[in-house]
């Protein structure tokens, strides 16, 4: 691929800076310890990695609520900290992607403290606010998604503010053109500084009805998906007027004209609305829109080779000219090993879940610790970190358990992420799947990790081409890539059970190795798959 179109395919490694590796002795990772790192993530044979926000922030939302988007936060280091993480990863053949989030700000962010202050103020109407209604209630019935109303009471303005996350993470208004502009100026800061693209956060958020329309109930049928379930109101409502407004997509296209003025330079969108895939293709259609899209659709419990077809065949549909990024875990889900895994995880089933997104059409986001195939950490009440499970306990036990600090060094103290206790405590389950003793097994998780994607990169088929699912019965997931005149069938079975594939309708030629998972065999016109076996061929 060429340097301006190097994120067709291209995997990025996610990097949650907290929990990779502390250097300076305070339980928290830092940049220091992403630079440290960075051969170990060089040798993943990933094409970039995306840093979660290292920004200034009151840390209430662990990075997410930002109140300084142009300084780096003393918790993760200096700025001259990142200039030498951006040299150390270009050097290394590694772009640098990192989190903008342009939706809302920390309530301790300048522009807001200004705001605030009163309704005629230079910044009075960065922010979203709005009168109370007669009877002093919020102005409708908006939900935040991290509990309870999406309005708070400000006595200095007498008004309501909109928050659609946390109440210290209030809503600025897009609808001002001078909001956009700084926000703008924002984004090219840091391209200014030699950043390869921006992972932008909530894109779907940035703009609300002007109106301020009341949000129609959902049926009771409806309310689960995209990780919210009757737990938390948030799924009783469609959010057709607080999230992914017509507005959006002329943001999108000012945004991607400053990014065209940095060549290579890339847009990831994460996408959550009512209906993520379709938003997925407008946002990413054309030249003048965001480069990529990811959605939730991967990141459910939803876990068959039929879900995974319907939902990148509906995509396919839809996104034309567009480019999908897929995702199967974050730090905002259960990690996928225990998800999908149910228990019965092992390392054929991580390297194949591994290889089957790598093998799909699109470019690929990859958590840290996916390579480890690292489990849900159990976390109690008392070490809860997150307020979204801090909130919801104990239905749902929020985000802290795939968050948890990588685990480097087995039987060192904290499994030498660092020398006092990190923030969020390391499972014991973890201490077998160290770094150093994967490092040191020939078909561990994270050896087949490298080899599959060094393989991956001997064929651009699996990189740039085209995608035709193949019918198949459960739990076998087939389908064709095609680049040109070159035809690649790719075959998995994701269950742990033996099963069979006639291959009467499909004429292969060289069966294709050295990617290290278990291969299929042939009999009889029959491909047998043992369990999380997978098969790559070239067809006639």
């Amino acid at each position: 691929m060429s340097e301006l179109t190097w994120w067709r395919g291209a995997v990025i490694y996610q990097i949650y800076p907290r929990s990779l590796l502390d250097t300076n002795g305070d339980g928290v990772g830092d940049l220091r310890g992403i630079i440290t790192k960075l051969d170990y993530i060089a040798s993943l044979n990933v094409d970039a990695i995306w840093i979660s926000p290292f920004f200034k922030s009151p840390m209430a939302d662990f990075g997410y609520d930002i109140s300084d988007y142009r300084e780096v936060d003393p918790l993760f280091g200096t700025m001259h900290d990142f200039d030498e993480l951006i040299e150390k990863a270009h050097g290394l053949g590694i772009k640098v992607i990192i989190d903008q989030v342009l939706s809302h700000t920390s309530d301790q962010h300048a522009w807001f403290v200004e705001s605030r202050e009163s309704r005629t103020n230079p910044k009075a109407d960065w922010y979203v606010w709005a009168d109370p209604k007669e009877d002093g209630t919020a102005p409708n019935n908006w939900l935040a998604i991290f509990g309870g109303c999406a309005w708070e009471w400000e006595p200095r303005r007498q008004q309501y503010y909109l928050h659609n996350f946390l109440r210290s993470q209030p809503d600025i208004n897009f609808h001002n053109p001078d909001v956009r502009q700084a926000v703008l100026d924002n984004v090219e800061f840091w391209l200014k500084k030699g950043v390869d693209g921006f992972r932008l956060d909530a894109i779907t958020f940035c703009y609300h009805d002007e109106q301020l329309r009341d949000n129609p109930a959902k049926p009771k049928d409806k309310r689960q998906g995209r990780g919210f379930s009757e737990d938390n109101p948030y799924a009783y409502q469609y959010h057709y007027y607080n999230n992914d407004r017509p507005q959006t997509i002329a943001f999108i296209e000012d945004l991607r004209q400053l990014i065209n003025r940095y060549p290579g330079a890339v847009t990831l969108g994460e996408v959550s609305a009512e209906d993520s895939l379709a938003v997925m293709a407008a946002y990413t259609k054309g030249e003048d829109r965001l480069h990529m899209a990811y959605s939730f659709e991967l990141l459910t419990d939803d876990y068959s080779a039929a879900y995974i077809r319907q939902t990148v065949e509906a995509l396919e549909a839809s996104i034309g000219d567009g480019w999908p990024c897929w995702a199967i875990g974050n730090h905002d889900v259960q990690r996928v090993a225990s998800r999908w895994g149910q228990g019965k995880q092992n390392s054929d089933m991580v390297k194949i879940l591994n290889a089957m997104l790598s093998s799909l059409r699109g470019s690929v986001c990859s958590y840290q610790g996916e390579e480890l195939g690292l489990t849900e950490a159990p976390i109690e009440y008392h070490e809860l970190q997150d307020p979204f499970g801090k909130t919801f306990w104990p239905m749902f036990k929020g985000r802290d358990g795939c968050r948890t600090p990588m685990p480097w060094q087995q039987g060192a103290d904290f499994s030498g992420f660092s020398e006092v206790s990190p923030w969020l405590p390391i499972a014991p389950a973890h201490q077998a799947l160290a770094v150093d003793v994967q490092e040191s097994d020939a078909d561990s998780m994270l050896n087949g990790y490298r080899r599959f994607l060094a393989w991956r990169k001997l064929h651009p088929v699996l990189v740039e081409g085209d995608i035709q699912f193949v019918d198949t019965n459960e739990p076998i997931l087939a389908f064709i890539r095609t680049l040109g005149e070159l035809k690649i069938f790719v075959g998995f079975n994701l269950g742990d059970t033996n099963v069979e594939l006639d291959l009467s309708q499909l004429e292969l030629g060289e069966i294709l190795t050295g990617h290290g998972l278990k291969i299929a065999q042939i009999e009889n016109n029959q491909l047998k798959f043992s369990a999380f076996a997978s098969f790559y061929a070239v067809l006639n």
